[in-house]
């Protein structure tokens, strides 16, 4: 397996059956991200962009997804982030880093619907969600 180090975006409506390599498909109208992981095993990765999930940044030329893109549950589990179109490689996660990220993710994404639930506007300090 190669990993790579970049993805080119492509913009469609309905994100392909077959994923190509190195390319990550961006459906601004189903609101999601998809591209094969980026380590080379071939798994399809799906990223929702929604404020529970990913946030998407394009400048125009190239994206960013925020947060990292965990792989934990694929046998390679990879951990990488999409920076300016640019794979940046994490250090593998333990399973208790891994179990205390996905409760971390629990815990944000009922405190965004207990927001919403209850009128107020949610507000993200710089860096917010990042692991480093």
């Amino acid at each position: 397996m190669v990993k790579l180090k970049s993805l080119v975006p492509k913009f469609v409506e309905y994100v392909p059956d077959v994923l190509e390599d190195g390319v990550l498909y961006i459906s601004v109208q189903y609101a999601t991200a998809s591209h094969k992981c980026a380590c080379g095993c071939g798994r399809r990765v799906v990223t929702p962009i929604k404020p529970t999930d990913w946030s998407l940044t394009w400048n125009g030329e190239e994206v960013s997804l925020d947060p990292s893109v965990g792989n934990w549950s694929f046998p390679c589990r990879s951990h990488y982030w999409i920076r300016n179109n640019r794979i940046v490689w994490s250090r593998p996660f333990s399973d208790y880093e891994i179990r205390l990220v996905r409760e971390k993710d629990t815990r944000g994404r009922q405190a965004y619907f207990k927001r919403r639930a209850s009128g107020k506007k949610e507000v993200k300090q710089a860096g917010e969600g990042l692991i480093s």
